[in-house]
């Protein structure tokens, strides 16, 4: 009565979704670790590690899918983070804002990581304001104006962007303390 070679179709089936759904948290956890070293690199100054590495994140997202997670939600934290360190090492090397289309990642990843973003901008003002040059303090506290600007003009649900949205306020708001007191200071 059972058709037993559509249930080993179906076998197959699973066995596919498997592979890809462990490829797809292989390939998510290369990226996100990628993300992380992107951003670290860029922090001490390591420009070329951090071009090299570039280079590295940009072949692994490839193999990512954006529109199929694979019962999992590892694959959007990848993109996510992968749109954060890609904007801040291009805004530092290269003082360039690669665009959603240019990083090709669906918006919700482009606006978690910009929003992901404004918190590694800040700890860059902190080093900048380190070393005394307060002109980058000042961009830098415009960039995340300019982010925050644009995140207020969207009408965001009680969801996780709603939740990023308030952080970057809350990273604006630490921004714009430095910068009243590194002016108190002159």
């Amino acid at each position: 009565m059972l058709n037993k070679s559509e249930f080993e179709k179906i076998r197959k089936e699973l066995n596919d979704y498997e592979v890809k759904r462990e490829e797809t948290i292989q390939i998510s956890r290369n990226v996100i670790t990628l993300s992380k070293q992107i951003i670290y690199s860029v922090h001490r100054n390591e420009l070329d590690q951090a071009s090299k590495l570039t280079k590295e994140i940009k072949s692994k997202i490839k193999l990512l899918d954006k529109k199929k997670s694979y019962d999992t939600g590892i694959s959007f934290v990848a993109f996510q983070e992968y749109v954060e360190a890609i904007v801040f090492y291009e805004l530092v090397k290269n003082n360039k804002f690669p665009s959603k289309k240019y990083l090709d990642v669906e918006v919700e990843a482009y606006l978690s990581g910009l929003a992901d973003l404004t918190g590694e901008l800040g700890r860059k003002a902190v080093h900048d304001a380190i070393k005394k040059d307060f002109k980058s303090v000042l961009k830098i506290k415009e960039i995340v104006e300019d982010i925050y600007g644009e995140f207020l003009k969207f009408d965001l649900r009680n969801g996780e962007l709603r939740k990023k949205s308030d952080a970057i306020k809350w990273n604006l708001n630490k921004l714009e303390d430095m910068v009243f007191n590194l002016n108190s200071r002159i």
